[in-house]
């Protein structure tokens, strides 16, 4: 099998370019957990495809570290149109690509060649706050409150497509991001568990983000995770619509912007880091 590992802010993915590459549906998950794994496989946060679309320009199907499949990526949707338009796959800049948790719409910028894209920006669609959209079990409380890592946490459920939980705090770098986003991710609150970012506000359009994700833990980066932080920000009256926020990610900054006219901007880099050629005939993980 031949791949090609791709990161955006150090958010890395196993891609197979699936126009040309035959997978087996069924061994996806164990393929995933393979090619994640440092000491055996490759060592990254997942698999992603990057295949043909019935109704999109080009699409993408994404597998977390652990098996399990993710609606959406917005790391690796800067990844697979990078790919997608450098392969000739598309012939245009604007183009759609269609994930498991809808249509998004990316905007690739080449360089004076025309040839090499290393940024990227993607329409994220529209955060959705209704908890039961999220989804969010639904206690009768107005605030979600969870107990995690032995204390107390207030959480802004959001949907980028994808299920979050973010937290506000004072200092991104002393938040028990491993031991209070462990627990969350897999709370009872959250039936199809969710992606827990602890966020601080610099400026209101400044933010530091860390985040555990949903399936891979901590991670440099999460795409959907920064839309859903500056909504949840913007809809707790700490930055505005229309205002561009740069979030400082481990991996690097992301910038993004919540239009008045509803969906998400997300713009940020998306890097090759090498291809090769995969066995994949191993015992399983």
């Amino acid at each position: 099998m031949k791949f090609t590992k791709m990161h955006g802010l150090g958010n890395s993915y196993i891609y197979v370019d699936v126009f040309e590459e035959t997978l087996e549906e069924h061994e996806l998950p164990r393929l995933a957990r393979q090619v994640a794994d440092k000491n055996k496989g490759i060592g990254s946060d997942g698999l992603i495809l990057i295949g043909p679309s019935t109704h999109e320009d080009v699409k993408m199907q994404v597998f977390n570290a652990d098996g399990s499949e993710a609606k959406n990526c917005g790391n690796g949707l800067r990844c697979t149109a990078k790919y997608a338009y450098e392969h000739g796959y598309v012939n245009k800049e604007r183009f759609t690509i269609e994930t498991l948790g809808g249509t998004m719409k990316a905007t690739v910028h080449p360089d004076n060649t025309g040839q090499t894209v290393s940024l990227v920006t993607v329409d994220m669609g529209a955060p959705e706050f209704e908890w039961a959209q999220v989804p969010v079990k639904n206690s009768g409380q107005h605030e979600l409150v969870l107990e995690a890592a032995g204390r107390s946490w207030q959480l802004m459920p959001v949907s980028m497509g994808n299920p979050h939980g973010v937290i506000f705090v004072d200092d991104t770098e002393q938040a028990p991001v491993e031991a209070a986003g462990a627990e969350l991710e897999t709370h009872e609150a959250f039936p199809e568990g969710a992606n827990i970012e602890f966020v601080h506000m610099r400026r209101s359009d400044v933010m530091d983000f860390r985040v555990w994700e949903r399936g891979s833990g901590i991670t440099q980066a999460c795409g959907t995770g920064a839309c859903a932080a500056v909504a949840a920000a913007v809809a707790a009256g700490k930055s505005e619509k229309d205002k561009e926020v740069t979030v400082h990610l481990p991996g690097g900054d992301l910038y993004i912007t919540w239009q008045s006219s509803g969906n998400i901007l997300m713009t940020g880099n998306a890097e090759v880091i090498c291809t090769g050629d995969y066995e994949t005939r191993r015992a399983s993980i």
